[in-house]
């Protein structure tokens, strides 16, 4: 797998902090992203994805501690509950922090978050010290796209596409209400 060298990591953080728009790999395909917490680059992110503003999108951390913002504050029980899913490819819905761009969440007063064990990922957000939005990095209803020429080509210069590696899951990842514990994906 290809890590991110030191002085990439700099040009991400700039990026990312001016309201940017990255293309990144994940699990299973290249994933948009932008600072989950800047509602202008969230609606760079819906405008480059064609996606409906209600749907809301998913958040992909490095670790646990990058939730903490997202998200109400989870009990020690739920904590230790979400350890035996994470790191790992379960995206959990979890109550929101009422603090987020609208954007973020669509009509819903829940989240989805995912804590990836994806190295390249993981390395990417500890450096930014921040959790990324996370959607497919295609235009909605279209196939996902698996590769960085790939994404060069279909995004050209609307994003920083970051070279790497997806780990070549078939499916998206498993999504989880955690209130209702509802298997949606």
């Amino acid at each position: 797998m290809l890590f991110t060298r030191y002085n990439h990591l700099i040009k991400i953080k700039q990026h990312l902090k001016k309201g940017g728009v990255i293309a990144y790999p994940t699990e299973s395909c290249y994933g948009l992203g932008c600072d989950p917490k800047n509602h202008k680059a969230i609606n760079k992110v819906i405008r480059i994805k064609g996606r409906s503003k209600t749907k809301g999108l998913i958040v992909i951390a490095g670790n646990l501690k990058q939730i903490t913002p997202l998200t109400k504050t989870l009990s020690d029980k739920d904590t230790s509950k979400l350890k035996q899913y994470w790191p790992g490819f379960y995206s959990i819905i979890l109550p929101v922090n009422h603090h987020l761009p609208s954007n973020l969440t669509g009509i819903h007063n829940k989240i989805a978050i995912r804590v990836t064990n994806h190295k390249q990922v993981q390395q990417i957000s500890n450096h930014i010290k921040s959790a990324l939005v996370s959607t497919s990095a295609n235009k909605s209803g279209k196939q996902s796209i698996k590769y960085y020429k790939e994404c060069i080509r279909h995004f050209g210069n609307k994003v920083l596409v970051i070279n790497g590696n997806t780990m070549f899951q078939k499916k998206p990842s498993t999504i989880i209400d955690w209130e209702t514990k509802t298997i949606l994906r």
